[in-house]
């Protein structure tokens, strides 16, 4: 009998501490709630980097008016993402941690210089990343838009995409690790 308790139960649910995945949702709901509050519009990023592909593209879709027309904020939030992502990895939680060991130990792994790396092929984060796309359209949206946008203005649509992402990123991690498929 094989035993299947590893592959439903993490060994650790939170492996870079508490504190960073507090400080990250309350920053990027925070940042959600500016942005529908001061313009009116859902921060989900798939639309945010539509938006940003009108700076390179003909194709209809991406040129639409209220794209073209909000494109330079949408440009910085979708940067701000990036470079935020970064600062954070190899800048401030490694800095923070080495002049505050009682924040090192708070932060957990995540401090760590190598932390933020992936032993993961090239061709595997590509693909992942395109069958992502492929969702986001799919599912008129993404992860941000539903999950942080849509459950917080209590959206039928949002409730039941977010569902479907959960349980397909569960089956789907639960599968690749019975397979024993490795980075």
């Amino acid at each position: 009998m094989i035993d299947a308790t590893p592959l439903l139960f993490p060994a650790e649910p939170f492996p870079r501490g508490v504190l960073p995945y507090l400080l990250g949702g309350l920053l990027v709901g925070a940042g959600a709630a500016a942005i529908y509050l001061s313009t009116g519009i859902i921060a989900g990023a798939s639309t945010f980097l539509e938006s940003t592909l009108s700076y390179v593209s003909d194709v209809d879709r991406f040129n639409r008016f209220k794209y073209v027309q909000s494109r330079g904020w949408r440009l910085v939030f979708t940067a701000g993402i990036v470079s935020g992502a970064a600062l954070w990895a190899f800048g401030l939680a490694p800095a923070l941690a080495a002049a505050t060991p009682s924040l090192s130990s708070a932060l957990g792994p995540a401090a760590e210089p190598g932390a933020w790396t992936t032993d993961v092929q090239w061709w595997r984060l590509l693909g992942g990343g395109v069958l992502v796309g492929i969702g986001t359209r799919l599912g008129k949206g993404c992860t941000s838009g539903h999950g942080v946008c849509g459950v917080g203005s209590l959206s039928n649509t949002s409730f039941v995409n977010v569902a479907t992402f959960l349980a397909f990123a569960i089956g789907t991690a639960q599968l690749v690790q019975a397979l024993g498929v490795a980075p």
